[in-house]
């Protein structure tokens, strides 16, 4: 940079860092001698920023000592233009001005020792850090992944009697105006008196309209929120829980993982599909076996259909009560796996399951084929990446087996034609929610999931 454009220079760093609220501008002065800093208070260390700044800047004795320390601190050359000097910035580096002239030092603060492992949306390959309580933790991994200049962060609190630290974060060059705008009306409008959790507060911002299907994202994994952001969606971040929320999102955001982008072209192409195949499977199968069993066996060929019935003739029950059953059990042991202490919790379920699926088949009160059925729709639901989406799918397909108990196979396809029309007008901060794929296949490999 040209030392006879330092007014100008000064005043566009000053305007940059003020436009995020982790941005801090700091003037010291030493007798006569001033110096200004520049730094993002998310990224940088405030013990190297005192050792290696702030404490010599008092110690030495003349301006040109300080001056040729400072020297000695910079990894390299000073940024030439603008744009450089943010790169900078956004990943770690102070600005220092003294002696008209620009001083870049590195202060990175990595907080690895006090991020978590990502164990809800778990990956083959790829980062396993997870998001933090600690909101300035998780904002110094957002900045890490994300350096972009254009990165802006904004804090604010909601909650009327305890306030809660909330930052929204986004893309300046890439988000729209008006979605940010709606955000942060949202955000305004949360009235609750205290606020703990990302699903919570997404709730508190939908007026707490009884939505079965997420219209916002609760996500642990940095990558996916840096990923989204290049697409000028917004990151809702929340103190005290290690979950952010994205916004907007549509159906296929929920059915992606993070493998798609990680793995080569056709295995994630094969893994997405399989995720529909299991979201049809969770969905559909329950109402389907029902509503064919009772009302139209007809569709099945006569070897299955002789079977089925074989299996089921020591069976009491119909076969509406028979899924019910079984589903409400792998509820309760799935609701039971999450209770229980880790280390009794997997094999206290899987004893469970094993035995009583073999005792209510022995006993009659089912049909061999009822936990053939049962397995795969508890197994289908655990394949949707997204647990908000998974619990909705889990809900949906009660719906979905009681009308198809009550109308057969038409009542299964009305249900699944009023399914689609619900999600058809339902909306993401103004954004369409049923989108199931994306346009542009370029897109997602280019690095939009």
């Amino acid at each position: 940079m040209e030392d006879n454009n330092r007014s100008v220079n000064v005043e566009k760093l000053a305007s940059f860092i003020s436009e995020t609220s982790d941005g801090v501008i700091s003037k010291l002065q030493h007798g006569k001698v001033q110096m200004q800093l520049f730094y993002l208070r998310s990224m940088v260390d405030d013990l190297k920023l005192q050792e290696r700044i702030i404490k010599p800047f008092y110690e030495m004795e003349t301006a040109n000592q300080y001056e040729q320390y400072l020297l000695s601190l910079e990894v390299g050359p000073a940024p030439k233009q603008m744009q450089e000097l943010y790169v900078q910035l956004c990943k770690g580096y102070a600005a220092v001005w003294f002696g008209e002239k620009l001083f870049t030092v590195e202060l990175n603060f990595l907080l690895n020792k006090q991020i978590r492992e990502s164990n809800v949306e778990t990956v083959i390959q790829g980062p396993e850090s997870a998001f933090s309580e600690s909101i300035e933790v998780s904002m110094n991994l957002i900045r890490g992944r994300y350096n972009r200049p254009s990165l802006k962060l904004e804090l604010t609190s909601v909650g009327t009697k305890v306030k809660t630290a909330v930052a929204i974060i986004y893309d300046n060059e890439l988000v729209d105006p008006k979605l940010l705008k709606l955000m942060k009306d949202k955000l305004n409008s949360v009235q609750a008196e205290i606020i703990q959790a990302a699903g919570q507060l997404q709730q508190e911002m939908n007026g707490r309209q009884r939505r079965l299907f997420p219209t916002m994202m609760v996500t642990e994994r940095p990558d996916r929120a840096a990923l989204n952001l290049t697409q000028g969606k917004i990151v809702v971040m929340l103190d005290g829980t290690p979950f952010v929320l994205i916004a907007p999102v549509a159906v296929f955001d929920f059915m992606s993982s993070m493998e798609d982008v990680y793995q080569s072209y056709w295995i994630s192409r094969f893994l997405l599909v399989l995720r529909y195949i299991g979201l049809f499977v969770s969905l559909s199968l329950p109402g389907l076996y029902v509503a064919i069993t009772a009302y139209n066996p007809e569709l099945f060929r006569v070897q299955l259909a002789l079977s089925i019935a074989g299996s089921r003739m020591g069976v009491p029950y119909p076969a509406f009560v028979e899924v019910l059953f079984m589903l409400l059990m792998m509820e309760l042991l799935t609701e039971a796996s999450i209770r229980l202490p880790k280390t009794i919790g997997q094999t206290a379920t899987t004893v469970g399951g094993l035995i009583l699926g073999q005792a209510a088949t022995e006993a009659g009160l089912v049909s061999d084929i009822m936990i053939i059925i049962v397995a795969a729709v508890a197994i289908s639901n655990f394949v949707i990446p997204i647990n908000s989406f998974s619990f909705a799918i889990r809900c949906v397909k009660y719906v979905v087996l009681l009308v198809s108990t009550l109308y057969g196979l038409i009542g299964f396809v009305l249900c699944t034609i009023i399914m689609v029309a619900y999600l058809v007008n339902l909306e993401s901060m103004g954004d369409p929610y049923l989108k199931l794929f994306k346009g542009d296949d370029k897109q997602i490999r280019g690095g939009k999931l």
